[in-house]
């Protein structure tokens, strides 16, 4: 007996149409459709500089926790200042994590850093910073916003949010040096890339032969290593060439040097540039020569700027009391010599002023017994008892 056999009703899926797709576009078009030679503003080397050392300078710097008092302002030396100070978190030491920070703020971070406070049994525990490819920011309704750390959202408040050049959009968020730095390290590049490929390039004959001959013998390399070896590479080192005067025309040739393409004072302009716009002395990116006073300059509009803004936001979402803030020891970076810092010193402790101690402590000394006591000198009294004075008796 035989069964029919029913017939398969189901669908094949069709095959899926390609997406690939293809345009057929000028050299001109190429050129502005597609980038090129995209060069990240922390492989610049010039940049890099600049960003290392004001890195290396803002790390190296003490964090003090500072309390108010009546008579002036004295330093508190606990747990939180140490956290802050030396170990902000079990892997990093207060160098490393301020130069993540720093670095951070100036380059991939666009002028933003954020750092993850962490707490055990209520007590602070470690500064997690965090990669800026992580982080992003959700403006709210008005005038709030909320930060988003891989998905999960968080309040400011709960965060160490560290901001520079303010946006006049979002002013909670900063905004770095991308935009501006971006031709002049396009021009740099560009720049390097034409000096190595004129550095390397094989078209530099220092001297061209003029043959007359015929073709056959010019034509390949034998022939015309014959004709060089008849007449100049039996030469001896030092003697004059002695050819025929209607054979050969002897053309001494000058090969270009950088100078007459002109980049040295492109590139000179372009580390102006960048310096200008980081605002660092154009010796850091070599482009000129040190000098005290511009130094000195610097670490007062640059460098200490950069601190304060870290100093409140680590006070306003670190520390509870009201009296208390942190402050770093930008004096230590300033340039003193010597000389200079012991003249002040001496000058300090004969007023009274200063401790001797404290003086030892400026010049690098460790402190001795007896200077602890402010002294001064007999004539140094107020202007009403001058007629007081025992010598005068």
């Amino acid at each position: 007996m035989s069964k029919n056999k029913k017939k398969d009703k189901r669908k094949v899926r069709a095959e899926p149409k390609s997406t690939a797709q293809a345009w057929l576009v000028s050299d001109e078009a190429y050129q502005t459709l597609c980038c090129t030679n995209y060069t990240r503003l922390s492989d610049n080397p010039e940049i890099q500089a600049a960003v290392n050392k004001i890195c290396d300078l803002i790390s190296s710097m003490t964090i003090h926790q500072m309390q108010n008092t009546q008579n002036g302002d004295t330093r508190i030396k606990d747990g939180i200042s140490r956290m802050v100070d030396i170990t902000p978190n079990p892997y990093m030491t207060r160098k490393t994590f301020m130069s993540v920070v720093v670095r951070t703020l100036l380059l991939e971070g666009d002028g933003n850093a954020v750092v993850i406070p962490e707490t055990r049994g209520g007590y602070l525990y470690s500064l997690n910073p965090v990669p800026p490819g992580y982080v992003s920011f959700v403006p709210e309704a008005g005038y709030g916003y909320q930060i988003m750390i891989n998905g999960i959202t968080y309040d400011p408040d709960t965060l160490v949010h560290f901001v520079i050049n303010p946006s006049p959009d979002y002013p909670w968020k900063g905004s770095g040096y991308r935009a501006t730095l971006k031709d002049v390290a396009k021009n740099l590049k560009q720049a390097a890339a034409t000096k190595k490929g004129f550095m390397e390039s094989k078209w530099k004959p220092p001297v061209i032969i003029k043959v007359d001959s015929t073709s056959d013998e010019l034509s390949n390399e034998k022939g015309r290593t014959n004709i060089l070896n008849q007449y100049i590479e039996n030469t001896e080192a030092g003697k004059p060439w002695v050819i025929p005067a209607d054979m050969f025309d002897v053309v001494s040739v000058k090969p270009l040097s950088l100078n007459d393409l002109a980049l040295t004072d492109g590139v000179t302009l372009d580390k102006k540039t960048v310096a200008a716009i980081l605002d660092v002395p154009p010796f850091l990116v070599g482009a000129g020569e040190y000098k005290e006073a511009e130094w000195n300059n610097f670490i007062n509009t640059r460098i200490r700027p950069l601190c304060n803004a870290m100093e409140q936001e680590l006070t306003r979402k670190i520390l509870i009391s009201t009296e208390r803030y942190f402050k770093f020891n930008v004096r230590s970076l300033y340039s003193y010599d010597i000389e200079k810092l012991s003249n002040v010193g001496c000058n300090l402790y004969t007023r009274g002023i200063m401790t001797g101690n404290e003086v030892r402590d400026w010049t690098g000394q460790s402190p001795k017994e007896g200077l602890d006591e402010l002294i001064i000198l007999e004539n140094y009294i107020p202007q009403g008892m001058i007629g007081d004075q025992k010598k005068l008796e």
